[in-house]
């Protein structure tokens, strides 16, 4: 009964658009403000608040103070990964309602953040390219690395070492919501993804979990992983199977 009871409470608080909004903006992987939050929530500071408090308390989100603002992010891996589950079940099992296809979700279905670690096309390619020359193995419940992929990670730049008594899991597929294929999660996608934002590969797009690919970026992804950056919008790249990458498109 409790455990039905928690289940009921946080499907409560997650099942608020206002809250749902908050959540889906911290699944970039930043910690955000309440002002900021209440803004792409379109609802007042106070308002905000309100929420955050429900949030915290249910321990969905963590909150620190820096100065005088608090910031808050989502507060554990295992969070972040009910809720990118949550939106593949949207996806692939609610009958979606119809909504013409944006420039910005064109943009978030290209290149995104899912918390610490990238998805969308990009994500998927880069997956795919690591499973094709053998230097990871994914399965439907984890994935490792092997000897050759740690020493082409370690080149990259990308530290493969967990934190002393971190609970984070070292490689997971995570089902990619826009792709329905896998891209790369826990640690060894974190590591990814910060590589390719500490290299210039990737800018940040504003108020989004969306990601641009910088020319330097294409480059680099052809460099290391193979993947081919022919001139093409990101709306009309196609997902291809394992061996084959999908190209990529940069946008200036």
């Amino acid at each position: 009964m409790v455990a039905a009871a928690n289940l009921v409470e946080v499907a409560a608080l997650v099942g608020d658009t206002a809250r749902a909004t908050m959540l889906g903006a911290l699944m970039s992987g930043q910690s955000l403000t309440g002002g900021e939050l209440a803004y792409l929530a379109h609802v007042s500071p106070s308002t905000a608040s309100e929420h955050l408090a429900k949030l915290v308390g249910a321990r969905l989100v963590a909150v620190t103070r820096r100065r005088r603002f608090n910031y808050y992010r989502i507060a554990s891996p295992l969070v972040a990964q009910m809720l990118e589950s949550m939106k593949v079940v949207a996806a692939l099992e609610v009958p979606p309602r119809y909504q013409p296809r944006s420039v910005r979700d064109d943009a978030m279905r290209f290149a995104r953040t899912c918390y610490d670690h990238l998805a969308g096309r990009i994500g998927v390619a880069i997956a795919d390219a690591l499973v094709a020359k053998g230097y990871v193995v994914l399965g439907d419940d984890g994935g490792e690395v092997a000897d050759a992929g740690a020493g082409f990670l370690a080149n990259l730049g990308i530290d493969l070492n967990l934190k002393s008594g971190s609970r984070r899991v070292f490689c997971r597929p995570c089902l990619d919501w826009s792709e329905r294929r896998y891209h790369i999660a826990g640690h060894v996608g974190a590591e990814i993804c910060r590589c390719c934002l500490q290299r210039g590969w990737f800018m940040r797009e504003r108020d989004s979990r969306a990601l641009r690919l910088t020319p330097a970026g294409a480059a680099g992804l052809q460099a290391s992983f193979g993947l081919d950056s022919g001139d093409v919008q990101p709306g009309k790249i196609e997902a291809r199977s394992v061996g084959k990458p999908a190209k990529l498109a940069t946008v200036a």
